[in-house]
């Protein structure tokens, strides 16, 4: 229905997000680097496992990097011709990104921006000058609608702003929010660049290292040279990544969507290497390829054994089948004809390969078949394989007949953990679900894990009396348990 949110609608925004990154990113860096660099880096930033997660995900991050990017590119060209006048598509792009997820939308961008102009010998007293004006310009829609939602939330309101932007950065949330080390973006970011990270790591094995034989004083000296030495569109594009990285780095609150605004510029360094390497390193290129390859194969194999029902639930034992038979089962669907074309492209694309292994390394063609593999099993995955995965797995089928016993009116809902909601329940039945203790309502329907009833149980059996009406037959994606249905009314 037209105005509806639905599954298509509410993830929309993420995959517009996504695509125009990817072309921003090429028009960016065509204008100062190689095409074939340029696109490179752009199909490296739609197949990359972060970014490809980011991207079909109903979620702000991926709006919220969009703009930061974006904006990010308009100031290099404002500081490009001399910080002459007030970039105002940039400060319009910080401002959509501040009220996409706060405040970080404009110091992100002006923090990278700064720094490679102090670098580039600008004066401080200039930087700050032109950054305050930018700063204003940025704020004044953020301000209309942080006005307007105090009117509406009034202390409330504040305390959460406060709360999600300076108390996440400082670790004094009143909860633990994703909480990890000081590390977990290093190993985080290794795996949200699969595969094109397992090529770097391969490429490692190709270097003739030795033990480091200059003082430290010498290897700073030689850093520092080699920065303020560097190409203006690579230096912009080192600190894009740097300073937006250790910033992420410093709050105890860490999350791998954070750093998607790093992504199209280390893509734009991969891509980069990668065309060294095919020069340079050509066995890196060759042991890659065959690992996406045999990667690929067994995809494939085990694709057409479920399609073909060579592998049923019946063949595993029983414990097995209770808790996950009903992936098998819906995968033992029929091979349609899409499911054909994507196989046969995919066996084709490894053909060449295999075919042109010692002939294709010396020419780019060979990269575009490596990248041209990896996106033909994203697109098995994502239109044959997950959908079907994601759907045995969806509480959808109980939110429906949630919403057919309660077809209007609030529904209550009690988790122990402080932030959660039933997330899926409320999206199917139009963002009606309720906190049970702060409605304090006399009747209705209660959603409660089966755990947390213990403390509904214990905290309010004398006052009312609950009735189970529907459970799940597994446990629920929100709270990991299984979810009751309870028809509650007070006694007294």
């Amino acid at each position: 229905m037209p105005g509806e949110v639905t599954e298509y609608t509410s993830r929309l925004p993420s995959a517009l997000a996504a695509i125009v990154i990817a072309l921003a990113t090429f028009l960016f860096y065509s204008r100062k680097r190689s095409n074939n660099t340029a696109f490179l880096a752009a199909l490296l930033f739609l197949s990359c496992f972060e970014v490809h997660r980011a991207a079909m995900a109903s979620r702000v991050d991926m709006v919220l990097t969009v703009f930061i990017v974006t904006a990010l590119y308009q100031l290099y060209f404002w500081a490009e011709k001399g910080m002459k006048g007030i970039p105002v598509t940039a400060a319009i792009l910080m401002g959509a990104a501040t009220l996409t997820k706060g405040p970080v939308g404009i110091i992100l961008p002006c923090a990278v921006t700064a720094v490679y102009l102090l670098i580039r010998k600008q004066k401080l007293g200039a930087i700050i000058w032109k950054f305050a004006g930018i700063t204003l310009l940025s704020c004044l829609l953020p301000a209309v609608w942080y006005w307007l939602a105090y009117q509406q939330g009034g202390s409330s309101f504040l305390d959460l702003v406060l709360e999600e932007n300076l108390g996440r950065f400082l670790g004094k949330m009143s909860y633990e929010s994703h909480e990890e080390p000081f590390l977990y973006y290093i190993y985080t970011t290794l795996s949200g660049f699969l595969p094109w990270s397992v090529l770097v790591i391969v490429s490692l094995f190709m270097f003739s290292w030795s033990r480091p034989r200059k003082r430290i004083a010498d290897y700073w000296k030689q850093c520092k040279t080699c920065i303020t030495e560097m190409e203006d569109i690579r230096l912009f594009s080192l600190l894009s990544f740097a300073v937006i990285f250790i910033f992420y780095c410093i709050p105890k609150s860490k999350r791998t969507v954070y750093l998607l605004p790093i992504y199209p510029f280390l893509c734009y360094f991969l891509a980069e290497y990668m065309f060294w390497l095919l020069k340079n390193r050509k066995k890196a290129w060759r042991i890659f390829s065959i690992f996406l390859s045999v990667i690929t194969g067994l995809l494939l194999i085990v694709f057409m054994a479920l399609r073909l029902r060579w592998i049923t639930p019946e063949m595993f034992p029983e414990k097995f089948i209770a808790k996950s038979g009903y992936y098998i089962e819906a995968l033992n669907r029929p091979l349609n004809m899409f499911g054909i074309l994507c196989v046969l492209a995919l066996i084709c694309l490894l053909y060449q390969i295999w075919k042109s292994r010692k002939v294709m390394v010396y020419n780019n063609r060979y990269v575009y078949t490596t990248v041209a593999l990896f996106f033909g099993v994203q697109l098995l995955l994502d239109a044959l394989i997950l959908p079907d995965v994601l759907n045995a797995k969806s509480m959808r089928p109980f939110a429906e007949k949630v919403k057919a016993e309660i077809p209007e009116g609030k529904i209550y809902s009690y988790i122990s953990t402080p932030m959660m909601r039933f997330f899926v329940v409320n999206f199917y039945t139009g963002n009606r679900v309720v906190n049970f203790e702060t409605e304090q309502p006399d009747s209705g329907y209660l959603l409660v894990g089966q755990n947390d009833f213990g403390h509904i149980s214990a905290q309010y059996g004398d006052e009312f009396v609950f009735d189970e009406v529907m459970k799940t037959d597994r446990k629920g994606n929100d709270v990991k348990d299984i979810i009751y249905l309870y028809r509650f009314r007070k006694t007294r």
